[in-house]
């Protein structure tokens, strides 16, 4: 059940006034959130009469600012609202009342979902422009990756990371009452066994060491198909259970077991083609927790392969994040460019000055499209070898200083990743790489309007 705010708690003023002061930042921030548009994502979310009452909507905004401001675990974040009487007082939380459980936030992070942090954001950039704190007369555009919560993965890593994972939900599926007399023996520790020796031959750095790496490989994936063939039979059991006796739990749990499956097949479809010599695979999958998450190259020296998700960045002239987007794999970024400025024209109500972008982004395409917006000064350095007349255009003092002005968002991209969680995704898949840049985007643009608004 819906609950906008909590009840009022008078032991704040019982407190000298220095106990009860909040740092400037938190004061603004919490005047600025008293308004009804930062209310209404969640009543999508929350029913107005039924179950239990809610964390306060108030309460619960608050809390996710400081985790993703201060780039805390859940966990950390509860302790340390619970220990700091302004943070405590930010949050609207009473002196008697306990600080919500870190699972409770978890679950309601979960449920909210993409739209809930696409419609914060919206509120908020539309009340900034409102405010007359977001302009957007200068727009600069750039690509980045948000990389995802996983380890560098190897074939035998994740074949070894299949069989266990097929170990532990068919114990959980027996454990729920369903193929107890199925005959299954679980290989984790023999393929554990076969990694481990693995971990040992890398440490030789000889030519004999790939090729034994190569066998111990293969011997893996012969331990990932013998247990294929044991789940195959306790998945046809479970779902003979399932249907004599209905049961949510069962259900999901068959269900994972039957993703689970479905992914080390395809591990081994993978492995399969390694072993023979094919180093490229298209649309290969690198993790079985987080199978949307897509190996990407941006041709980094120091990070040539990085493995996520790739998220658009747009800026304005005062620093706002005004639109961002998130996506699976790495599509090219020439196509995202007008869409982005499209729904900056339609936030603000007229298409910024000037756009500026870098050679990802330089096609004629995009030049006359953005020039048929109503864009003036376009920036966008051309792929390839231009012509005589553009190089000439190119080097003119006013183009150089929308290049130079460009490089600034590399700036505001690597903030993002320091300081707003934009290095790598703590939720899985694309929906939880969306609602995490998402929340990372509304508690920046809220601690830039503090900035601006001294």
């Amino acid at each position: 059940m819906l609950r906008v705010a909590g009840v009022q708690d008078p032991w704040w003023e019982v407190l000298p006034e220095q106990a009860r002061q909040m740092p400037s930042e938190l004061a603004g921030i919490d005047a600025y959130l008293d308004d009804e548009r930062f209310i209404a994502p969640w009543r999508a979310v929350f029913a107005e009469r039924l179950g239990r009452p809610s964390i306060p909507v108030e309460t619960l905004l608050r809390l996710l600012y400081l985790k993703h401001r201060y780039q805390l675990g859940y966990e950390t974040l509860c302790r340390e609202v619970a220990d700091s009487l302004s943070w405590r007082r930010f949050c609207r939380i009473p002196l008697t009342s306990p600080v919500p459980h870190p699972t409770t936030l978890i679950k309601l992070v979960r449920r909210s979902g993409v739209q809930t942090a696409e419609q914060l954001n919206a509120a908020l950039l539309g009340k900034l422009a409102e405010d007359k704190l977001l302009r957007c007369r200068k727009l600069r555009i750039d690509t980045t990756v948000i990389e995802a919560d996983i380890d560098h993965p190897t074939d035998a890593d994740l074949l070894e990371h299949g069989v266990r994972k097929l170990g532990r939900l068919v114990r959980r599926i027996a454990a729920a009452g369903a193929a107890r007399r199925t005959s299954f023996r679980d290989r984790s520790r023999s393929a554990g066994r076969r990694l481990k020796e693995i971990s040992r031959t890398l440490r030789r750095r000889t030519g004999q060491a790939l090729g034994e790496i190569d066998r111990l490989t293969g011997e893996i994936a012969a331990v990932a198909r013998a247990t294929l063939r044991d789940v195959v039979v306790v998945e046809r059991n479970a779902l003979r259970a399932l249907g004599k006796r209905p049961s949510g739990r069962l259900a999901h749990l068959v269900g994972e077991l039957a993703e689970a499956a479905a992914g080390t097949r395809r591990l081994l479809e993978q492995t399969a083609l390694r072993l023979v010599g094919i180093r490229t695979i298209p649309d290969r999958l690198v993790s079985l927790a987080d199978p949307d998450a897509r190996p990407i190259r941006k041709g980094k020296p120091q990070h040539p392969t990085q493995f996520g998700y790739t998220a658009l960045v747009a800026e304005d002239e005062r620093g706002f994040v005004v639109d961002h987007k998130v996506q699976r794999g790495n599509p090219p970024d020439a196509p995202q460019l007008v869409p982005s400025v499209e729904r900056v024209t339609t936030l603000t109500g007229r298409p910024p000055g000037t756009v500026v972008a870098d050679r990802g982004f330089g096609f004629a395409a995009n030049d006359q499209a953005l020039a048929e917006l109503g864009v003036q000064r376009i920036g966008l350095q051309r792929a390839g070898r231009p012509g005589k007349a553009r190089r000439e255009y190119e080097r003119s003092r006013p183009f150089r200083r929308m290049r130079n002005w460009r490089v600034g968002i590399e700036a505001r991209i690597s903030h993002l990743k320091r300081g707003f969680g934009f290095r790598r995704t703590r939720l899985r898949r694309l929906t939880g790489a969306q609602t995490w840049a998402g929340l990372g985007v509304f508690a920046y643009n809220l601690q830039r309007m503090t900035t601006l608004s001294r």
